[in-house]
């Protein structure tokens, strides 16, 4: 299995809380968009007692429905798996509502230190004012009535982002790291490829086959999926390496060739996916540019 077979069959059944297995369900907020396909996945965790993991976004709807899942239950956590604007920021009105704690890796940051003169074109879709009351590390446990799940950091889509594997079970909860209708964006700042790929390998170590995602349905065979996830990408770098060889020297210019079939709206987003891979492909020596890598940098081979 040379690349992933995405998966885009999804009734996303807005603001209806769906039951997945015993002791979870989801709720779909209403935001679809191209980075977001249906709508950001709310998880439901527990019986009695409850844990929330990734409240989603400021939509009244959203948390309206949200509570008539929860219905008399007390929620005893609010987890999160990363700080983007379609996380996390209606964790603070839940916990207004109902009191609970919030679990999550940090506050929102750069993957990096931005070089001189560089903004973070990211930063009106991350969550900048969310901070965790318990600060979570690799390998952490946080336990509930009934469930226990295993912090996994898992940098890449974003640096603070972490995945949450549930203790004894088949099930592991991905956030935006893996997920079945499509890659995920990794942008520098924001994000770094390198963290990106041995956070696939972080996923791979663990036992669960079955995935919870941030975004779309459930994903089966998951562990295989990865994998072939993990090729896809060292494709991709093959592909910008590549036209860097072939004389392109410039991103926009390796866009409109890698990505000639893709919508042009997406190409921007695109460009900094190529970044990604230059900065990695830069910090190993196999690619060469003047200064630090950036979208308008010109690259050669080293």
């Amino acid at each position: 299995m040379s690349s992933p077979n995405f998966r885009t069959e999804f009734d996303p059944r807005h603001g209806e809380a769906v039951e997945l297995v015993p002791g979870l369900s989801r709720v779909v907020c209403e935001n679809p968009s191209a980075f977001t396909f249906h709508g950001t996945n709310t998880y439901i965790l527990g019986e009695e007692r409850v844990a929330v993991i990734d409240p989603g976004p400021l939509v009244d709807s959203h948390f309206d429905a949200l509570l008539g899942a929860i219905g008399g239950r007390t929620v005893s956590h609010i987890i999160v798996t990363h700080t983007h604007a379609d996380h996390s920021p209606l964790a603070k009105e839940l916990q207004a509502k109902t009191g609970a704690p919030m679990f999550a890796e940090g506050p929102h940051r750069a993957a990096r230190a931005l070089n001189i003169g560089e903004t973070n074109p990211l930063d009106a879709s991350a969550d900048m004012d969310f901070k965790p009351d318990h600060a979570l590390a690799h390998g952490d446990l946080v336990e509930g009535d009934g469930w226990t799940l295993t912090a996994l950091h898992t940098p890449g889509h974003t640096a603070n982002h972490l995945a949450f594997a549930w203790k004894d079970t088949d099930y592991l909860f991905p956030g935006d790291h893996v997920m079945a209708w499509a890659t995920s964006i990794v942008a520098p700042p924001d994000g770094a490829m390198a963290d990106y790929m041995a956070s696939l390998e972080v996923l791979l170590a663990q036992d669960q086959e079955v995935y919870f995602p941030g975004h779309g349905g459930r994903l089966d065979q998951a562990r295989s999926f990865t994998r072939a996830l993990r090729a896809h990408r060292k494709m991709r770098e093959q592909a910008v390496l590549d036209q860097v060889r072939k004389g392109k020297e410039t991103i926009p210019e390796m866009v409109a060739v890698i990505y000639r079939t893709t919508d042009k709206k997406l190409h921007g987003a695109a460009g900094l996916s190529v970044l990604a891979h230059m900065e990695d492909l830069v910090a190993r020596g196999v690619v060469a540019c003047n200064g630090a890598p950036g979208i308008d940098s010109v690259y050669r081979p080293a």
